[in-house]
């Protein structure tokens, strides 16, 4: 019965977002359209960077405007930058933070749209985010706007790290895990109560690097010492008319202030603001074809997600939807090269090697493959990028990570505290309940588990060795499961160059025999969705949210209780070649 009125009600919920999506597809359908207006002067480009930045762009959005990215944000600068019509760039600054790496290439191609001869004005309503990654990213405009009643608070930067130890401990909860080695710390979050002396040193490690790196081009930016931006960090936080004295702000003034000002700089009064994302969208490239591959997200088995399904929110990385746009782009022969984006923390072992596996047959077939990676790629991201012919990375990308882990939380003596009892009948081997996540492992399974983690390291660790050139032994030490930046990761051997997207089209070029300055035409593999393609997904999503409801029907009102479910769902035994990556403020 319970079955029944869960069914019945996904059923009204399917028919009621059915007419909710169509509604909102024919007033995106009526705005765009109403939008449209070719005879204004729009020789400003606008950016806002406020709201969640993607790593690369997944199409259009049904709901209204389309998500701003960081890839959309460097190949719009850098044909704006010789566009005779555009005069400038004007930014809404964010004011609290954002991925490092994606701050640091953001900055990367102002600078790049700043080299046509272009002025950046850059407004902040306030910095009021303690983190430095807002402010990196505008820190190279020629003039940075601060509203004169709002607070400069950047200070550094800041790791959070959730451990579950104490829950599970609390709830009698048996956490077995596996992980190779002692710089896997993905498993430390479930098994510890803080941090292991490796998880501490290989964090502040790569905060300090990431500062290291922020402060030195932030400094670079404002024509002041290394060491007069780490006092001013170290003093913060600071008023608007100190942070203009120290040299970290131009100009004080509302928004509407630096508006009109930006429009004096264009030298039309009456300029339009264009925005970079329908900007983008205008750029058409000439020349041979670069396909441009991307993969952002949790690596996944099946298709990948782009994020606009209300049941399916998370952006994640496809092995079936990755690896077709290889073989897609192995087959136009118009594609001379292919430039593989990587955004990920990793997952799916089995995906991850489907995806490898792909990088593989595009290089066979003669068409060079450069990795560019964005925020990370890190774990399972590392993996995919491999055997590339080149690797490049932001100094301020979260890579490495060359590990598996793998275990589940069994919650036995958890059920028993409520009456709830699991009984199984086992047919066939021991090892078939090495998954149940009811009893936690036998000495049996636990041995043959982690032979089976074993082999997933050596070929993991081997197939670095082979696609990088190094030996297995020094691998082997730079291995360990630990993260590194990109610019810790080049010294090592585990990245070619240090640079963003336009480092990795320039290296495809080479690969191409083309000369710096000629065009190319990037070729985006897979295709993305228009709008009424995205509309079409989302209702096959309908018959999902009956099992959403039944899943949060279930769900214990204990806070605890929902944390340690959390940590359980995130020990898929897909999740071998995974980071757990710090939440970076």
């Amino acid at each position: 019965m319970r079955q029944f009125f869960l069914t019945v009600l996904g059923t009204i919920v399917g028919i009621l977002i059915f007419f909710f999506l169509c509604f909102m597809l024919l007033s995106f359908s009526v705005a765009a359209g109403a939008s449209k207006d070719k005879d204004v002067d729009r020789s400003v480009l606008s950016l806002d960077l406020r709201g969640a930045i993607r790593d690369h762009s997944a199409g259009e959005s049904v709901f209204g405007n389309t998500p701003v990215s960081v890839v959309d944000i460097v190949t719009a600068l850098n044909a704006a930058k010789d566009d005779e019509e555009i005069k400038g760039l004007f930014i809404r600054a964010n004011g609290f933070g954002m991925s490092p790496a994606s701050a640091e290439e953001i900055r990367l191609a102002i600078k790049d749209f700043q080299s046509g001869g272009k002025f950046v004005i850059a407004h902040a309503q306030g910095f009021e985010g303690t983190s430095f990654t807002a402010y990196h990213a505008v820190s190279a405009a020629d003039e940075i706007w601060l509203q004169d009643t709002t607070p400069f608070a950047v200070a550094g930067i800041r790791s959070e790290t959730p451990f579950y130890g104490g829950i599970a401990e609390k709830y009698d909860a048996k956490v077995d895990m596996v992980q190779f080695h002692e710089y896997k710390n993905a498993a430390n979050v479930y098994k510890e109560k803080g941090f292991t002396e490796a998880h501490k040193e290989a964090t502040t490690g790569l905060l300090t690097s990431l500062f290291n790196t922020a402060v030195s081009q932030i400094a670079e930016d404002r024509g002041i010492s290394d060491e007069k931006v780490r006092a001013l960090f170290a003093a913060a936080p600071h008023s608007a008319e100190s942070a203009k004295e120290a040299g970290l702000i131009d100009k004080l003034g509302h928004l509407i202030d630096a508006k009109e000002y930006a429009k004096e700089k264009a030298g039309d009064k009456d300029a339009k603001f264009q925005p970079l994302t329908s900007y983008a969208d205008s750029v058409r490239g000439t020349g041979p074809v670069i396909a441009l591959i991307g993969g952002q997200g949790p690596v996944v088995m099946g298709a990948s997600n782009n994020g606009s399904s209300p049941f399916a929110t998370e952006l994640t990385m496809g092995g079936d939807t990755v690896s077709n746009a290889f073989e897609a782009a192995v087959k136009d022969k118009r594609v001379k090269a292919i430039v593989f984006r990587v955004s990920t923390p990793g997952g799916s072992a089995t995906a991850s090697d489907q995806i490898h596996n792909a990088t593989l047959r595009a290089k066979e077939a003669g068409k060079p493959v450069i990795v560019s990676m964005g925020q990370y790629a890190a774990s399972g991201g590392y993996y995919v990028s491999t055997h590339a012919d080149k690797i490049v990375a932001m100094p301020s990308t979260i890579t490495g990570s060359i590990g598996v882990l793998g275990g589940k939380i069994a919650l036995r003596d958890t059920y028993s505290k409520i009456g709830l009892n699991y009984e199984a009948v086992d047919i066939g081997g021991e090892y078939v309940g090495v998954y149940s996540t009811d009893e936690p492992f036998t000495q049996a399974q636990k041995a043959a588990y982690t032979e089976q983690m074993g082999d997933i390291y050596d070929d993991f660790t081997g197939k670095v060795a082979e696609g990088r050139g190094i030996n297995i032994e020094t691998v082997r030490e730079i291995a360990k499961g630990r993260v590194w930046t990109g610019e810790q990761a080049k010294s090592r051997g585990l990245v070619d160059e240090l640079g963003g997207l336009m480092t990795a089209i320039e290296l495809a070029k080479d690969s191409i025999e083309l000369e710096a300055g000629d065009k190319v035409r990037l070729k985006q593999y897979p295709r993305p969705k228009s709008a009424q393609e995205q509309l079409m997904d989302m209702l096959g999503g309908s018959v999902q949210s009956q099992q959403d409801l039944a899943k949060l029907s279930a769900l214990l009102d204990s806070p605890e209780m929902k944390a340690l479910i959390e940590a359980r769902q995130g020990l898929s035994q897909e999740q071998k070649l995974k980071a757990i990556l710090p939440k970076i403020d």
